[in-house]
């Protein structure tokens, strides 16, 4: 970025329905300015730009060519996250893309060492784990609350996008499913607060190997199911914890946003990592009891910090590097999550153990006074 002072240029690529939340979110900053929106439907981007206030929008390319867009928000399908990111680095723009970075090792790797030679940042979704509800968390782990961490426990099932969405197939296709959709929030989660996975064990299955869209103006059309619909994952952390994740899109009884952090002195709940808020509350272990435990007090603990929303993570890039800090919501982290989720999906196929190579250095704290509302550049 310029040395300039003032908001920050930013352009989109891809305005799909996430971009809605996006816009109305970053319109709230101060420190960031959305100037241009760009989609293969043009006429899709004009609409999202009247609605929005948004003085300009075309194509990814009128995108990329803007003199004063800084920072383009990647917001395609995920088969083309890294080849559009790319092409932002290319053109000397940082990048916050959506989940996942990219859907395979070597198209990410590369975009990471091309932002790295350029000097630019990208920034990775999801930016969850920079709310409040993440971050009260960390802090109490970091403060000793529940001891030593040991292992922790993680769900997310229910039957199904198909039961409310009226175009479901691309979410049964390779480079999707519920690891892939889904489990970004969890792994991101586990990874912030653990570090860098050391290797992975993983099961899976399909339900069936077609499904049929149960809303909408196809309903009764079926679609393949191209990877697993339920993937049960171990994972061994560098720093010694363990983990069990359990991502399903076949479960009748519906759970998520389930994430419990054991350790030697207690066990902590910590909110649905695909939220910026939620419950986080604690239980101390018995010093004894009698033929039946007795039952276990819940301690709560107040969050700390301001709840804003999606671009939450590209502001704290924005503001990083003006500072010259690290951002939390890293490439990095991006790359390794992605990473743990391919080898997550190996081991299913293999049966066996799965060395995940790459690692990721600590995941900073959100700064305490972190104020998403306040202009501060």
């Amino acid at each position: 970025m310029s040395a300039s002072t003032g908001p920050v240029g930013v352009g989109f690529i891809g305005v799909g329905v996430i971009s809605d939340t996006y816009l109305e979110h970053l319109g709230s900053f101060p420190d960031v300015d959305v100037l241009v929106l760009g989609d293969l439907d043009t006429d899709r981007a004009r609409s999202q730009a009247e609605k929005h206030g948004i003085p300009a929008w075309g194509t990814a390319q009128d995108v990329l060519d803007h003199p004063g867009v800084q920072v383009v928000v990647n917001l395609t399908i995920p088969a083309v996250h890294a080849e559009i990111s790319a092409s932002a680095i290319a053109a000397g723009k940082h990048v916050w893309t959506e989940k996942p970075l990219g859907l395979d090792r070597e198209s990410t790797s590369a975009l990471l060492k091309a932002a790295d030679e350029a000097g630019l940042r990208v920034g990775c979704a999801p930016d969850t784990v920079l709310g409040p509800g993440v971050q009260t968390a960390k802090r109490e782990i970091a403060k000793g609350t529940i001891g030593r961490p040991l292992f922790a426990q993680t769900s997310m099932q229910y039957q199904g996008p198909e039961v409310f969405h009226p175009n479901p197939g691309f979410l049964f296709a390779k480079g999707a499913g519920p690891l892939l959709d889904i489990g970004p929030y969890y792994f991101t989660t586990l990874v912030s607060l653990f570090g860098t996975v050391e290797k992975v064990a993983a099961v899976g299955l399909k339900a069936k190997e077609e499904r049929a869209i149960q809303v909408g103006p196809n309903a009764g059309e079926t679609f393949p199911v191209e990877v697993p619909s339920t993937i049960s994952v171990l994972t061994q952390f560098e720093a010694g914890q363990t983990g069990t994740s359990l991502v399903s899109f076949d479960s009748p009884l519906a759970r998520q946003g389930v994430v419990e952090i054991h350790g030697t002195e207690g066990s902590l709940v910590v909110p649905d990592p695909n939220m910026f808020e939620g419950r986080i509350a604690y239980v101390k272990p018995f010093d004894s009891f009698g033929e039946q435990p007795p039952e276990q007090e819940w301690i709560e603990v107040p969050q700390e910090g301001v709840v804003a929303g999606r671009g939450t993570g590209l502001l704290d890039m924005v503001r990083a590097i003006a500072e010259g800090r690290p951002h939390v919501a890293s490439g990095e982290l991006g790359y390794h999550v992605l990473d743990v989720m391919l080898s997550a999906e190996e081991s299913a196929a293999s049966g066996e153990f799965v060395t995940v190579n790459s690692s990721v250095g600590e995941v900073p704290l959100v700064q305490e006074g972190f104020d998403p509302f306040a202009s501060t550049l």
